[in-house]
Order: structure tokens, then C-alpha cells, then sequence
């Protein structure tokens, strides 16, 4: 049975949420039951990037918690749409859940910092994206151990909006409520925070085409890896590999204006 796009998840802010106060026991089950499949894709499409060790259930349960924390903290007066609120703090849980486990070895994590430091020094060096071929004479291995680097820390390649507030001083006493609504935070933070968008946006700009074309079909039309792969006629752990190396791509570019947890 084929997974919902998101679009086609309708938005139900009108119909649970007046202005009344909180919902009534029945409304608050109803609109849980009603948003269950969007948990349950989120949390389908998440996985699908994470080692085995990471058990779907967990992650529908952390994204339950988080969707009841979304029920009892929306603020209709903030003009934002429940589902788009919701979606946050349901991805936001399960990110979560995944840190709290620890999935990542340390080796992992290793791999993934040497093949970014690679990308940020090479790119530097040669102003513009460099290719697989020049990526593995500078790092002195083989094509094939290059495309095997990339599958070991695709798991790794993770872009969420806590990373950038976490390593941005004047984002971290934030709430996304407030940069949603750009009420309540210091006007510094919300300007960080547009050039943050901004320095993201160029960067993927300035991605090599297909790369640019998978960030734009995996983010932004949220196909799956596997949809991305029928569309381009190619196998999804390829598809995986070019997105991969895109992240790895932007991440070096956002080091030179934001320093990343961890370098």
C-alpha cells in the first residue's frame, strides 16, 4: 500500500481549534486518531535512513508524545497552521528518541567528520564542488572505499533546524513557536536566523545539478529515496550516495559561517 504524500494530509486547525481553550477529552482523541498516518509516514520515512538497531514502534510512540505535546501547546493567536506545527514537534520527538539511544558508534561518527573535512578543505581549495574522482586522490582512496565511506555514514547526514539553532548563540533561547509567529524573540535572533535560511539556500544553489535535484525531491516534494530512484532511474542506495554527499556538501559550506556541534 503506498505511503500518503504529505501534501494530501489535510490541515485541521479550524476544525478542532476556536479559541475556546483547550480541547474537550473526546476532540483531543479524535484529533490524535486523525493525524496517526502523518506519524506513521514521518516516522516510515525517517527509518529508512537509520541502522536496523532503531525500532520503527519506538519511533511512532516518540512521535504520539510528540504530537500530544503539539495539542497542548498550540496557540491558534500565532497564526500558524496545526499540521505545520505538529509535523515539527513530531520529527522534533523522534530526533529525540534517536539521540537518546545513541545510535551512531563513535567510528561512524569519525568517518563522517573526516569525509566533511575533506569536502570543507577540497571545496575551499578549488572554489567550486569537487568531483568524486578529486575527492578520492585527496583523501587517498578508491572510488569504490569512497562510495563505501558514503554508505557508512549516510545515517550520519541529518539537517534539522536544532542543529542550526544549537550552534547559532543567538537562536538558542529561541522556542520555533516564536521564530513561526517572529514574536517574543530578540529581532537579532530572528535576523540570525534569516540568514541562516539564507547561507542554506545558497549553498544548495551551488550544488552540482544532481545533487541539487535530489535535495529538492527528498525536502522540499518529500518523495522517499526509493521514489527518488524510479524517477532518475537509479537504484535508491545510489540515490542515497548522492544525497549523502550533498549534505556533506552543505554542512562544509554552513561551517564556514556556523560552527557545527562536534568540529
Amino acid at each position: 500500500m503506498p505511503k500518503p504524500h504529505p501534501q494530501k494530509f489535510k490541515d485541521y486547525t479550524r476544525a478542532f481549534f476556536n479559541g475556546s481553550g483547550q480541547l474537550s477529552a473526546q476532540k483531543r482523541d479524535e484529533l490524535i486518531l486523525t493525524y496517526t498516518p502523518l506519524i506513521k509516514y514521518i516516522a516510515t520515512r525517517l527509518i529508512s535512513r537509520l541502522p536496523p538497531n532503531v525500532a520503527l514502534d519506538d519511533l511512532i510512540s516518540a512521535g504520539i508524545i510528540g504530537l500530544i505535546d503539539a495539542i497542548d501547546k498550540f496557540d491558534l493567536a500565532k497564526n500558524v497552521q496545526f499540521k505545520t506545527y505538529a509535523e515539527f514537534r513530531v520529527k522534533g520527538a523522534m530526533l529525540d528518541e534517536i539521540r537518546a539511544q545513541d545510535w551512531v558508534p563513535r567510528s561512524v561518527r569519525g568517518k563522517s567528520s573526516q569525509l566533511e573535512n575533506a569536502y570543507h578543505v577540497l571545496e575551499q581549495q578549488l572554489g567550486r564542488a569537487a568531483t568524486d574522482e578529486e575527492m578520492t586522490q585527496y583523501m587517498g582512496i578508491s572510488l569504490d572505499e569512497f562510495h563505501t565511506l558514503l554508505d557508512e555514514t549516510k545515517t550520519v547526514t541529518f539537517l534539522d533546524i536544532d542543529l542550526l539553532k544549537q550552534n547559532s548563540p543567538e537562536l538558542r533561547g529561541a522556542n520555533f513557536d516564536d521564530l513561526l509567529g517572529q514574536t517574543g524573540v530578540d529581532p537579532f535572533a530572528v535576523l540570525s536566523f534569516a540568514q541562516i535560511r539564507s547561507l542554506l539556500a545558497q549553498a544548495i544553489t551551488e550544488l552540482p545539478d544532481k545533487e541539487k535535484l535530489v535535495v529538492s525531491l527528498y525536502y522540499f516534494e518529500e518523495l522517499t529515496m526509493k521514489e527518488i530512484g524510479l524517477v532518475l532511474d537509479y537504484t535508491e542506495s545510489r540515490i542515497s550516495q548522492v544525497h549523502s554527499k550533498a549534505v556533506m556538501r552543505l554542512r562544509a559550506k554552513l561551517k564556514k559561517a556556523i560552527p557545527l556541534r562536534g568540529d
